[in-house]
């Protein structure tokens, strides 16, 4: 994603304007339309680097007293993950490792796997090493981006020739595995936590887009969503997987399947990324949501590889709209709710980008849809326990009236 730097911390009740923000791949402008522009070799256009962008901190001490994170040692980062054992292994992403840690959450020392605080801890590959002076500077602004739905950054570790990030460990996982995975373990997400995590990632990418912050994700998918405990969604992969010759411009393959699945048509186009372009992203992740399929999946039908060419036509269509819909939600949803979140979806993944809406006019629709949901939820529980407490009641009458019958028989008379 774009990185756009700041000498004050960020965070999500921060309303200030005015501030001067230079930004490696973002333009300082409140227009939506404002790119970062990436050549069709996928390399920046700009010869802005990290450490030219932002003021360099000289130390370590001032990354930790600018943004409050904890400069771990190598060998507390082996002692809390059993020296990198492979059974903490969460994942190998393309240029990282990432792996499971446990450390108490006062004193940030290793504790006992299960014990205190889970950490992940992303151990970058060496072909994905930067600068000292760029690697200290995006911690440096990463550390002070804070916002509830963001996976917060905890430290950072740069010894021995490792670097080394850790951030909060997010329990259930991406909300790629919900959707897609089968098995026991990832049950299929429910109408009402699909609107919930969709909620939360809207959430978290307007903070990035907001005046204020003006982040560009670029990069934005179902896996890069994760969950916590309480299915609360928050983005992470925040810039950690840059390329040294990117110069702090997260810049998607665009040859690559999964990345263009995801990508505006201007943006493959161009190489120009737009907070709208981002929208459209989030508009493919809505439509995985409602389907439960993947953007691109060759193992369905010719006509229905392109999720997008496929879904358009019913999204379009109010008494068509629920066709696309996974089977999996079926009898969870009112016929109004699916066709305001197609609708939505639809916008989204508008052809003109500005046709789209901002994130936080998807953020309004998403609330007004939720709160409708929750609402209708309660009404169908309410006539449910109506239902079940009136049957309940007639069971017991006609018992009763089985064993007390009335008026009682009348005993013949044998005078």
């Amino acid at each position: 994603m774009g990185i756009c730097f700041s000498a004050k911390s960020i965070s999500e009740n921060d309303d200030n304007t005015g501030h001067a923000f230079v930004c490696a791949g973002v333009k300082n402008s409140k227009d939506d339309n404002d790119s970062s522009n990436i050549n069709d070799n996928g390399s920046a256009s700009s010869k802005i680097s990290l450490a030219s962008a932002l003021p360099a901190p000289r130390s370590e001490g001032e990354i930790s007293q600018s943004s409050n994170l904890k400069s771990f040692s190598l060998a507390e980062l082996k002692e809390a993950t059993r020296n990198f054992c492979p059974d903490s292994v969460l994942g190998v992403p393309a240029s990282s490792s990432v792996f499971k840690g446990w450390i108490d959450e006062h004193s940030f020392t290793a504790t006992k796997p299960g014990t205190g605080l889970g950490i992940a801890i992303k151990r970058l590959h060496r072909n994905s090493f930067r600068g000292r002076g760029d690697w200290f500077a995006e911690v440096n602004f990463l550390g002070q981006l804070v916002h509830s739905h963001l996976v917060k950054l905890i430290g950072y570790c740069l010894e021995d020739e490792q670097q080394l990030i850790v951030s909060e460990l997010m329990p259930r996982g991406s909300l790629d595995n919900h959707l897609f995975l089968r098995g026991s373990y990832f049950q299929p997400l429910s109408w009402a936590l699909r609107l919930k995590v969709a909620l939360g990632a809207a959430k978290g990418l307007a903070f990035l887009h907001s005046d204020e912050r003006k982040v560009i994700f670029r990069d934005l998918r179902t896996s890069i969503i994760l969950l916590d405990s309480d299915y609360n969604a928050k983005l992470s992969d925040l810039g950690f997987s840059k390329t040294p010759e990117k110069q702090g411009v997260r810049a998607m393959s665009l040859p690559g399947l999964l990345s263009t699945s995801y990508a505006a048509p201007e943006y493959i186009a161009t190489g120009q990324a737009t907070t709208s372009s981002d929208v459209y992203s989030f508009g493919v992740i809505l439509l995985e949501m409602l389907s439960g399929r993947r953007a691109i999946d060759k193992n369905r039908p010719f006509r229905e590889h392109n999720l997008i060419e496929w879904a358009r036509p019913y999204l379009a269509n109010e008494r068509k709209s629920v066709r696309i819909i996974d089977d999996r939600l079926e009898g969870q949803y009112s016929l109004d709710a699916a066709y305001k979140l197609s609708s939505l979806t639809l916008q989204c993944l508008s052809i003109d980008p500005k046709s789209r809406p901002s994130m936080n006019e998807v953020v309004i629709e998403l609330e007004q849809l939720q709160d409708s949901t929750s609402i209708n939820s309660n009404r169908t529980s309410t006539r449910n326990h109506m239902a079940r407490r009136h049957s309940a009641d007639d069971a017991n009458t006609l018992r009763s009236a089985r064993a007390h019958p009335w008026p009682p028989p009348i005993s013949p008379d044998y005078s």
